[in-house]
């Protein structure tokens, strides 16, 4: 029994299973760089390279810095803002068991791995992003090696950090600051996606990110656009912000434009504007007005005047298109016949008050 523990202890046990996901792994291949490197084959790079079956020093897969100093850092640029939902990361093993009791008691590394933390960052600099997550608990012996950290931020650089800057330390802690990295893998997705399968978001108001796991949009909808997830069209006869339009009068009975509510084939008869919800006005003959402006082909009914002929005839104006003037001798006429209505000026009578009244003659004959 004792010699089947030990071949398990002294041999490596492949600890590389993250869980399945839909997600991308958005740093696979991405540029890295780390704070200082052992040499030219532990490069920031071979953490993302997509490569961790030898977990030692000199196997060419990992990421590694020199000791005996008191901070190190490694981060990966994602090549723009992403949707982060969760980080892998394969620390260092020397191809044996991590965190066993039976051989050695524990592994080397782990003491170089305790205390450390991930940050997301749209800078190159922690200090500008989110805390992800920093180890304050984990013992030797109980640190994971592979660990996933859930991580729901937006981020362009996913950043390691480990310090030893204030002693003392927790027990077990090494002395110096280390980078063992063989492998970081950032999943999640675009910005403006959500869900597993990285599902694009709807039409958000504002062009504002959907939550990242409904898609539900925070400040609802654009214009012309419904639904939980902001991923319908507003239905027949409908537009607008929350659809709460209606359309109006289009040609051959048409829906209008699901946002502006703009008819695509101008308006029935009567009717004018973009949106066709207004009424022409008075055109001579019963002419139909223009459906884009409203202007009548030829001239305003009587009364009336104006590219719309929605004004009434201004004082001292008549007819059609109000381009006749009342009588001189008026004190105000009807602005469809000129029938002086209002009286006429002393001395003066008749229906367009285009006569000298009796009075007047008589005084001068008298004269």
């Amino acid at each position: 029994m004792y010699a089947v523990v030990l071949l398990v202890c002294c041999s490596w046990v492949a600890l590389l299973c993250p869980s399945v996901q839909a997600y991308e792994n958005l740093a696979l291949n991405k540029p890295a760089w780390q704070s200082n490197t052992l040499g030219y084959y532990t490069g920031a790079e071979r953490a993302v390279d997509g490569r961790y079956t030898d977990l030692t020093l000199d196997g060419g897969q990992c990421a590694w810095s020199v000791g005996g100093l008191t901070t190190a850092e490694w981060r990966v640029d994602l090549g723009g803002v992403k949707s982060i939902h969760h980080v892998f990361i394969q620390y260092a093993t020397n191809n044996k068991v991590w965190g066993n009791y039976v051989c050695d008691k524990n592994n080397w590394y782990t003491k170089y791995f305790l205390g450390f933390s991930v940050y997301i960052s749209n800078t190159t600099n922690k200090e500008d992003g989110v805390l992800c997550f920093r180890d304050t608990s984990y013992t030797r012996a109980t640190i994971p090696n592979p660990v996933n950290i859930t991580c729901s931020y937006h981020g362009r650089y996913v950043i390691y950090y480990n310090s030893r800057t204030h002693p003392p330390y927790p027990e077990g802690y090494s002395d110096s600051a280390y980078i063992a990295l063989c492998e970081v893998e950032v999943y999640g997705c675009d910005v403006y996606t959500y869900g597993v399968d990285c599902k694009r978001c709807g039409n958000c108001s504002g062009g504002v990110q959907c939550n990242h796991v409904t898609g539900s949009c925070p400040k609802g909808c654009d214009a012309g656009i419904y639904g939980d997830k902001c991923d319908l069209e507003c239905g027949i006869n409908t537009y607008g912000v929350e659809c709460k339009e209606l359309c109006g009068n289009c040609s051959n009975g048409e829906p209008c434009h699901h946002v502006d509510g703009i008819c695509p084939h101008g308006c029935v008869a009567g009717m004018y504007g973009v949106t066709c919800k207004e009424s022409c006005g008075n055109c001579s003959n019963g002419d139909t007005c223009n459906d884009v402006d409203g202007s009548c082909p030829y001239a305003c009914d009587v009364g009336v005047y104006g590219k719309t002929c929605d004004k009434a005839c201004q004082s001292g104006r008549y007819g059609i298109s109000c381009t006749k003037a009342c009588g001189q001798n008026c004190q105000g006429c009807n602005r469809f016949n000129g029938v002086c209505e209002f009286g006429c000026h002393p001395g003066w009578t008749g229906t367009f008050c285009e006569k000298r009244s009796n009075y007047v003659i008589s005084y001068f004959l008298v004269i």
